[in-house]
């Protein structure tokens, strides 16, 4: 399968698959490219690009087009799924993950495979190939082909949503109680970071399932076997992950509307105080300026209750902004 007798160059795991015996050998980390060499069986190669070397070592791999090594290499940030010659490739969304936990951070998935291997390659450390060689190691004997390994591994991403899902919506949740209780609080910064995550996988999810659906409708002579059906199982299950995260979407876009419209009417209601008080104190205003200017002959100037006046004067003028806004019906 390999033209040159080298070190797997940014090797994590490999393993040697074999249907008929129902085993699932994993091969040592110093194996050189001829170990790859099997009669039977198909093997399972994950790569780390973090080796600049990687490049070169799948150029040299047999078996892979020009548009599947590209594919295993690439560093863009969308998804992407292609079949081509009976072999299929893309890029598959999912988690980056820590060494004691899963983190929120979209991670990026490569992957290409025939009827004789399947190779994934990532930058990061990834949640759904973790689990899948778990599954690998448990239960080796439902791997069938790495048509099987491939279904398997979509199906771990789509269940790692669904439980990303569960958290937000729990989260989701605890601010909606905090918004419709009768104190108000500002929940826009800790809903910002939630909406972004949802938003991204929203896009991602709509992204994943078009391509699902362009590579089963694609000519059955360069379809591997099986695939279509592959296709539309999986194609099922993106959807129902897609479901659930729009109406999360969409429970957060009416939360984040609530806050803003609760906010907004306090803010009214305390422009609305600010103008009563405005219009209470500008009669007194004036009268207070009158009575302050340095003029000859003011009323009162002289009179020996003449501040009593002028403090009559001012209740009176409150009385008659009072009087007004009530007969405006603003009061």
């Amino acid at each position: 399968m390999l033209t040159t007798p080298s070190l797997i160059p940014g090797l994590v795991w490999a393993y040697h698959i074999d249907p008929e015996s129902r085993t699932a050998a994993r091969l040592p980390m110093d194996m050189t490219a001829d170990d790859l060499l099997f009669d039977k069986g198909f093997i399972w190669l994950h790569l780390s690009l973090a080796d600049g070397r990687v490049p070169a070592f799948l150029e040299n791999f047999a078996g892979l087009t020009e548009a599947s090594r590209a594919a295993l290499i690439n560093h863009e940030h969308h998804a992407a799924l292609s079949v081509d010659d009976q072999l299929i490739c893309g890029t598959l969304v999912d988690f980056q993950r820590e060494f004691d936990s899963t983190t929120r951070d979209i991670g990026w998935l490569h992957f290409a495979l025939s009827d004789r291997f399947i190779i994934t390659t990532r930058l990061q450390p990834i949640r759904s190939v973790d689990l899948l060689r778990a599954s690998l190691e448990k239960n080796p004997a439902k791997f069938r082909s790495p048509l099987h390994v491939y279904e398997v591994l979509v199906a771990e991403s789509q269940r790692g949503i669904m439980a990303l899902v569960i958290e937000l919506m729990d989260e989701i949740n605890r601010i909606e109680d905090v918004v419709y209780d009768e104190d108000l609080r500002d929940e826009r910064t800790q809903l910002a970071p939630l909406r972004r995550v949802i938003v991204r996988l929203h896009r991602h999810l709509r992204g994943m399932l078009s391509l699902m659906r362009r590579a089963a409708a694609a000519d059955d002579d360069e379809m591997p076997e099986g695939f279509e059906d592959v296709a539309t199982r999986l194609t099922s299950r993106l959807e129902a992950a897609d479901h659930d995260v729009y109406a999360l979407h969409e429970r957060a876009r009416l939360l984040h509307e609530e806050i803003d419209s609760k906010l907004s009417s306090e803010t009214n209601r305390h422009l609305y105080v600010l103008s009563l008080m405005t219009a209470f104190l500008l009669p007194p205003t004036l009268v207070t300026g009158f009575f302050g200017m340095n003029t000859s002959e003011l009323p009162f100037t002289h009179a020996p209750q003449g501040s009593t006046y002028a403090i009559a004067f001012i209740v009176g003028s409150i009385l008659f902004a009072w009087l007004i806004l009530k007969r405006a019906k603003i009061l």
